[in-house]
């Protein structure tokens, strides 16, 4: 597994407890319409990193639920280190 890092060098691992900082502009200009509300929504928020990929990015997921259409939009998103601050580490 890769190691990963936030924004100022700080290890993060799976468990981690990180803020969304920013999201490549080009990376939200591809969202459809529908989608870039949601996904630009996460930025600030603090999420529990899932997973570290081999590239050393960290995982991170956030559902939305619509009840008046019944549906459900949920988004993973793989953050580099300059997206993300580490808040907490993993829980032990």
């Amino acid at each position: 597994m890769a190691q990963c890092f936030d924004n100022t060098d700080r290890e993060v691992l799976v468990g981690s407890q990180v803020r969304l900082l920013q999201l490549s502009p080009a990376f939200l200009k591809s969202l459809p319409d529908d989608e870039l509300a949601e996904v630009s929504s996460m930025i600030g928020e603090i999420f529990e990193v899932y997973e570290i990929d081999q590239y050393g990015c960290a995982w991170v997921e956030k559902g939305w639920n619509f009840p008046d259409t019944g549906q459900f939009m949920g988004h993973s998103l793989g953050l580099e280190s300059h997206e993300m601050e580490l808040v907490d580490g993993p829980a032990l």
